[in-house]
């Protein structure tokens, strides 16, 4: 099986024209062989959009396949010419856990302009894992700039792996803050609890009492909890709700734990339950009618 540095490598020469093939290959080179010092590597690095351009990576079913198989989580499709590239670059040092790579990975950091930002934590779920990269990434969350933390927080392995339980709360609530999808979270389902449940209920109410829609993707992360307080709250969606909302309950509380109040709430959601279990109902599907409501 192929490296992601020899994946990446792959997709980004087949794009290039002969121009770029030729400028890349000269700045690998020198890369993997040593012949460069500090301040080049920057330059090469800040260089990157002007050589080569900004399009966006034509990725295959396949691609997207072999990228997954590599690194659980990995899912590049967004990617454009010139985050592949710069993740190229910075994967060149990062193999052989080159002690000079969190080094240099910091520094870029510090200095990055946007672009710079979203290709630093786009590749993050690809690198040696360092307690750097941990703190980097937090802090990154911080930012009110939807790409830069979509490039931390979807299809990205690195916070399912590596953030605390109050980080990953704290990510999902941001989210929603900012009107970024909760789908693209890899690991959403798996990293459920019951404190995430309680914090988005809470945000919920606020929402509702300013009279502000509810994301219906907030509902994913407190299925796995019905309870007698959160049936209320089902309740209240699918009687007043629209139907983007009610098929997002049946998804919600489809593959909860089985109990009463699942029972009684599925009972009237019956006309979504069979599209559910034909997978004609699913998460990408709600994601999809919502950023073509958007």
């Amino acid at each position: 099986m192929k490296t992601y540095s020899e994946l990446i490598e792959d997709w980004v020469f087949r794009e290039l024209d002969s121009d770029g093939k030729s400028w890349l290959s000269s700045q690998l080179n020198k890369i993997s062989t040593n012949q460069y010092c500090q301040n080049d590597f920057d330059i090469i690095f800040g260089l990157i959009p002007r050589k080569l351009g900004k399009f966006d990576l034509k990725l295959s079913k396949i691609d997207l396949k072999n990228a997954s198989e590599i690194k659980k989580g990995w899912v590049p499709y967004h990617w454009s010419i010139d985050i592949a590239c710069r993740v190229l670059l910075l994967s060149k040092i990062n193999e052989n856990t080159n002690p000079i790579f969190i080094d240099k990975y910091k520094d870029l950091h510090k200095y990055a302009d946007g672009r710079e930002l979203l290709a630093l934590y786009s590749g993050l779920c690809l690198y040696n894992y360092h307690i750097d990269l941990l703190n980097i990434s937090s802090n990154g969350l911080r930012t009110n700039i939807k790409s830069e933390f979509e490039a931390i927080a979807h299809n990205n392995s690195f916070p399912f792996d590596h953030f605390s339980l109050n980080t990953w709360n704290n990510m999902v609530l941001k989210a929603l803050f900012i009107g970024a999808r909760l789908n693209p979270i890899y690991g959403l389902d798996q990293r459920a609890n019951l404190e995430l449940a309680n914090i988005l209920q809470d945000y919920a109410h606020e929402r509702w009492a300013a009279n502000r829609d509810v994301s219906p993707e907030l509902w994913r992360c407190v299925g796995p909890f019905i309870n007698d307080l959160f049936f209320k709250d089902f309740k209240k969606v699918i009687d007043n709700g629209s139907e983007i909302e009610k098929k997002a309950i049946a998804l919600s509380i489809y593959n909860s734990p089985n109990s009463s109040s699942k029972s009684n709430l599925l009972k009237e959601l019956t006309v979504y339950v069979e599209d559910i279990k034909n997978n004609k109902l699913n998460w990408n599907e709600i994601e999809n009618k919502l950023n073509t409501k958007s």
